[in-house]
């Protein structure tokens, strides 16, 4: 098998978290084709269950032919889609990312150090992973945080694992440097309050089920606008939680990026006799109007 191994002996028993810790750490194929294999038969059907779990993410320029990233005819991806992979790795699981800031491993008395060299000289670095092949030059996805601020960075195509290194750290720098974060919304801000129609009370606050940030260049004066979406008004009963439309953040160049809104409160519906006194009124108001 060519490439980074893990070197696994034929016919040993190995824990999966050990195989977990040889592909991320040691980048090793050998462990990519046995999980590969337990888990869906074969290489080639893991693959495919590669390529339709990439779509799910949203990653739609991406198809694999193995489990290991080994060139192979019509497999291929984008940075943008390994971006995509990197932050769902870090937000989905935690428990294994920490993995990836290990800088080296032992396994079976064998001690390999982790090729992300930038764990070591970039200060904030904590993952990801390195890569090389004869058509695609010498890549890299990388993560680091400073001051509660993630930055994840993929380049590819440099001539060498030095320029790598150096183009990979220089351009860390300049986004912490030349990038800050905007806290638009806290983790359960409210948005905008809606109607409710037949509720125990008029209206509702939507909010935000988890911070709403921007990147914007440092200096940047203007600010984004938002404007909630949604169709109202909102029909009682209400579940706190409930997803209902999105909150759209325009940002200064005119981009625009949609989070979604939830209901704050339970809101219960008006027994019978609030609801026909709510109905008579309604109709009354509109009939005079």
């Amino acid at each position: 098998m060519g490439g980074s191994r893990m070197f696994l002996e034929l016919g040993s028993e190995v824990s999966v978290e050990d195989l977990i810790r040889g592909i991320i750490i040691l980048s090793g194929n050998d462990a990519c084709v046995v999980i590969a294999e337990g888990l869906s038969g074969s290489e080639d059907s893991f693959a495919e269950r590669m390529t339709k779990r990439a779509r799910e993410l949203g990653m739609t320029r991406s198809v694999f032919k193995n489990s290991s990233g080994w060139p192979a005819e019509g497999q291929y991806t984008t940075a943008r889609d390994l971006a995509v992979l990197a932050w769902r790795t870090i937000d989905d699981f935690p428990k294994y990312y920490r993995y990836y800031s290990e800088t080296n491993w032992t396994y079976n008395n064998i001690r390999q150090e982790n090729r992300n060299r930038l764990l070591k000289i970039t200060p904030g670095t904590d993952g990801l992973k390195t890569g090389h092949t004869d058509e695609g030059g010498y890549g890299q996805a990388t993560s680091a945080v400073r001051d509660g601020r993630r930055i994840i960075l993929v380049v590819n195509g440099l001539a060498s694992m030095a320029e790598r290194g150096q183009e990979t750290s220089r351009l860390m720098e300049w986004g912490f440097r030349e990038f800050t974060n905007t806290t638009i919304f806290r983790a359960g801000d409210t948005v905008v309050e809606a109607p409710v129609w037949l509720g125990a009370q008029d209206k509702v606050p939507l909010v935000v089920g988890r911070a709403v940030q921007i990147t914007m260049p440092a200096g940047q004066t203007a600010s984004p606008r938002v404007v909630a979406r949604y169709e109202g008004p909102l029909p009682a009963p209400l579940a706190k939680g409930t997803k209902i439309g999105t909150a759209a953040v325009t940002l200064p160049d005119g981009r625009v990026i949609e989070y979604p809104l939830e209901v704050g409160v339970d809101v219960p519906r008006l027994g019978v006799i609030g609801r026909v006194t709510t109905m008579i009124r309604h109709y009354l108001f509109g009939w005079l109007s």
